[in-house]
């Protein structure tokens, strides 16, 4: 049984009920906001090269503070092999491992598709705000709070999750075949390949599947904040036509992008909808879901305090008993839980 500094930690990291979790959790989405913007200017060659020591800093520090949030995740987890192998440890691995391996060894990686490899990686760090969001779905839903901000501030962190994926994956497949580094490495064998005397030549980047080549008029994601323009067009589908994919992987980065527009556009007309109805035609929230949701946190709570309950709350969400039933019955002793269910079995 832990106490003092260290149930405080415990509970920081675990306790979605205690109240510096949340600040926790608010100070790791603070960071990743800073990160995703770090990896997204760091592709604009001007500012990159002005301020490459200040964008080193933060990235040393935003990996620090995410190094920190998982071994503190896998110390406190209950069962540490399956937080680490699950869904969500694997987010936080992969969002901190490609940082780790070029801070231990870049010039390693240096100049090889591994190191566009761990940056792509990097982007996995985004998700780590669809765990909060789905965390204030499950926890907050009940406090004294208009459920429609609550959908707002799910919705926006999805929608910043898909631009900030879709951007950097559209710039990582395509945007970095005519990158700088990458015209300027490609001349350098062009020019390496040439025989002495022979006419010098222009490096065109292909397309690494189909091999057709990118002419400089088809250039379009010079950079991840270029890409979010894009981005913003197709998920909108405003569809401009002034920046579209020319190679196979960017587009199928493209028609995943076009999919995510529809369900999150489908989810905000669902928002703005319910809005219009209140404001509009004087209609009320649902009250019977807030009742619904408290007795559903009610009867969990009761089963974190007392296991026997946690059979109970199950067959209350399978309709065996009701919510009211469920926790009288929860309350009883193992013997009076016992002759409650006895009816039920027969």
């Amino acid at each position: 049984m832990r106490s003092g500094p260290m149930l405080f930690l415990e509970r920081m990291f675990t306790d979605v009920t205690y109240p510096w979790y949340r600040y926790f959790q608010n100070f790791i989405a603070f960071f990743i906001f800073i990160s995703c913007i770090g990896i997204a200017v760091e592709t604009l060659s001007d500012v990159a090269e002005h301020h490459q020591q200040l964008m080193k800093i933060v990235e040393n520090v935003t990996l620090g503070i995410f190094v920190l949030e998982y071994v503190g995740n896998v110390y406190f987890a209950k069962k540490r092999l399956k937080f680490i192998f699950s869904f969500w440890g694997l987010v936080d691995l992969l969002s901190i491992l490609p940082s780790l391996l070029l801070f231990v060894d870049t010039q390693a990686l240096r100049g090889t598709r591994i190191l566009r490899v761990m940056r792509v990686l990097r982007v996995m760090r985004v998700l780590k705000l669809a765990r909060q969001a789905l965390e204030m779905l499950g926890t907050q839903i009940t406090k004294n709070r208009n459920p429609l901000l609550i959908n707002l501030n799910i919705y926006l962190i999805t929608l910043f999750a898909v631009m900030m994926m879709s951007s950097s994956l559209m710039y990582y497949t395509e945007g970095e075949l005519y990158a700088p580094h990458s015209l300027i490495e490609g001349q350098a064998l062009l020019d390496a390949t040439l025989e002495p005397g022979a006419e010098p030549q222009t490096f065109m980047p292909h397309d690494p599947i189909s091999g057709n080549p990118i002419p400089e008029d088809k250039r379009f994601f010079t950079s991840i904040p270029t890409a979010m323009w894009w981005c913003v067009v197709t998920l909108t589908t405003t569809g401009y036509g002034d920046m579209y994919p020319v190679t196979v992987l960017g587009r199928i980065v493209a028609a995943f992008t076009m999919f995510a527009g529809l369900i999150l556009f489908s989810i905000l007309m669902n928002i703005v909808g319910k809005t219009i109805m209140i404001l509009l035609f004087g209609e009320t929230l649902d009250n019977q879901e807030h009742q619904d949701a408290s007795a559903d946190q009610k009867l969990g709570a009761q089963a974190r305090d007392n296991p026997r309950a946690t059979a109970i709350v199950l067959l209350e969400k399978d309709q065996v008993l009701t919510a009211a039933e469920a926790a009288s019955v929860a309350r009883r002793s193992a013997r009076e839980i016992r002759e409650a269910l006895l009816p039920l079995t027969r």
